[in-house]
């Protein structure tokens, strides 16, 4: 192995790193110039976030590895040392609190200055702000809540606080997925703020899974398949098919994925859909019809993420949400839910469980009618029908006062299932579900849908896996820019090919 390089803005040597059962990552390479705006690319679970992770000091990378920054040895997986190497990293969450103003955002972590007498010196921070601000094209209301800038404002005070001091300190710059939540038209303000950093000698890492993007702004791309990097190239000897064949891995030859048209179906629409529109999601028109399971497929930004929240109510949606030709009101989910809806968000842990109460309470919490009287709550019927849900789920342990926190992912996320299949539902709404869980735990989770489908529910699965919903889906959308770009056939299609169609989206769509 030869040995990181001195003059690199940043170099690593012979990075793995092994979970339990999984080689995240195996001897990974790559050195970056300073200046250098360089694109990390891979499909979901390549490793990409896991590198990112250990350069960041939240993994311990396996023995052998080594980093260095500017010349400088770094001692991997310490968070305290990436930062004082000079290490910089934006993630896709922008980890802003959304009722602080850009002054308060910009000083968490580093503090406030201070006057003589230690109260906050307001004018030194507004005069440090604005500077840092403006340097990178922005002018902010630095006194508004965050929760009411624009998203690429977001954007910018998040990058602002992570170059704080950069002059000399800052080495790279890491980007992850930063067009998430951009609107199509602030996007090239993004480039140029990153353009600036790169003017300034700072090396940028810029995570996406948007090609066009890696093509107009950056100098070089690696590309992750796996663990393993499987290339490092110029951006200008590449084009898009070529990238395209080194993430999947498989050759394209160039050619287009055909277009199929929609096959007409004998039953009739039980959900209709016309004009969807969220932040991202830009007039989708969409039916499911009882029985039919129907895929969302999309890359980071696509209006994959709030496709399901959309239909369901969670969030603001326009345009017309019917069930059985009635419609539903925007922003009521529980009306959504009186009207045969059943969700699984994708963040079970922030948006499911209550995760100090029992497997029990978890599971009958939707549908707790089901055992009130006049006299109270019927316990023991309670917890008979639980024993057999729990039989149903293959939930292990199977005891239904243990707290949900302490059981595994997988079951944790059996449980969620279960309570949206006590509903009954008639349009069950899956937010990448199997997201976090075991192998055993995604085929009992498959099985199970598979079997609500066989008795007439209507199913509609958002999932970042392409193998996912080619296995559950009779058709897929696909979206790109928040608009439907294609249907497909799961019957016809490969996993492969679906992910061809979902990052061949960027140049589909105007």
């Amino acid at each position: 192995m030869t040995l990181p390089s001195p003059d690199a803005a940043l170099s690593v040597r012979g990075m793995s790193k092994t979970f339990p059962g999984q080689r995240a990552l195996i001897d990974v390479d790559f050195d970056i110039a300073p200046g250098e705006v360089r694109g990390l690319v891979g499909q979901n679970g390549s490793g990409k976030s896991t590198i990112i992770k250990i350069l960041a000091g939240y993994h311990q990378p396996d023995s052998g590895a080594e980093a260095m920054v500017a010349g400088t040895p770094l001692a991997l997986g310490n968070p305290t040392a990436a930062v004082a190497a000079g290490l910089r990293f934006v993630h896709q969450d922008l980890a802003l609190v959304p009722a602080l103003d850009a002054l308060d955002n910009l000083a968490l972590g580093r503090g406030y200055e201070r006057t003589h007498a230690g109260t906050i010196s307001w004018k030194r921070e507004a005069e440090a702000a604005s500077s840092l601000l403006a340097e990178l094209g922005y002018n902010i209301d630095l006194r508004r809540p965050t929760s009411r800038l624009t998203a690429s404002e977001r954007t910018g005070i998040a990058i602002a606080r992570a170059l704080q001091g950069w002059e000399g300190e800052a080495h790279v710059l890491f980007l992850d997925e930063p067009t998430a939540s951009l609107p199509a038209g602030e996007v090239q303000r993004l480039f140029e703020v990153v353009r600036e950093v790169k003017r300034r000698g700072v090396a940028v890492v810029y995570i996406s899974h948007h090609f066009g993007e890696v093509f107009e702004l950056c100098d070089q791309v690696t590309v992750l398949r796996d663990g393993r990097v499987v290339a490092t190239r110029p951006v200008r000897d590449l084009d898009e098919p070529q990238l395209i064949e080194l993430t999947v891995g498989r050759s394209i030859s160039g050619r287009d994925i055909p277009k199929r048209v929609e096959q007409p179906r004998t039953v009739a629409a039980f959900l209709t859909v016309r004009g969807l529109r969220g932040k991202v999601v830009d007039g989708v028109d969409l039916e499911v019809a009882s029985g039919e399971v129907v895929g969302i497929a999309g890359i980071t930004g696509s209006g994959r993420e709030e496709f399901v929240p959309l239909l369901f109510g969670g969030i603001p949606r326009k345009g017309k949400v019917e069930i059985d030709g009635k419609a539903l009101e925007p922003g009521r989910p529980d009306l959504s839910v009186s009207r045969g809806m059943a969700l699984l968000p994708s963040d079970r842990l922030a948006n499911g469980l209550m995760a100090d109460m029992t497997v029990k309470e978890n599971l009958t919490l939707g549908s707790l009618s089901d055992f009130i009287t006049r006299l109270g709550l019927r316990t023991s019927a309670e917890r008979s029908d639980v024993a057999r849900w729990l039989d149903r789920l293959d939930v292990v342990p199977r005891r239904p006062d243990a707290v949900i926190a302490r059981l595994s992912g997988g079951n944790q996320q059996k449980v969620m299932l279960g309570r949206s299949l006590r509903l009954k539902p008639r349009l069950l709404l899956l937010d990448d579900p199997t997201q976090g869980v075991d192998v055993g735990a995604k085929a009992a989770i498959h099985d199970l849908i598979d079997g609500i489908v066989s008795d007439g529910t209507a199913v509609l699965v958002a999932s970042t896996e392409s193998a996912e919903l080619i296995r559950l889906c009779d058709r897929i959308l696909v979206l790109s820019r928040g608009r439907l770009r294609e249907t497909c056939f799961a019957r016809e299609t490969t996993p492969d090919e679906l992910t061809e169609m979902t990052l061949r989206g960027d140049s589909a769509v105007a």
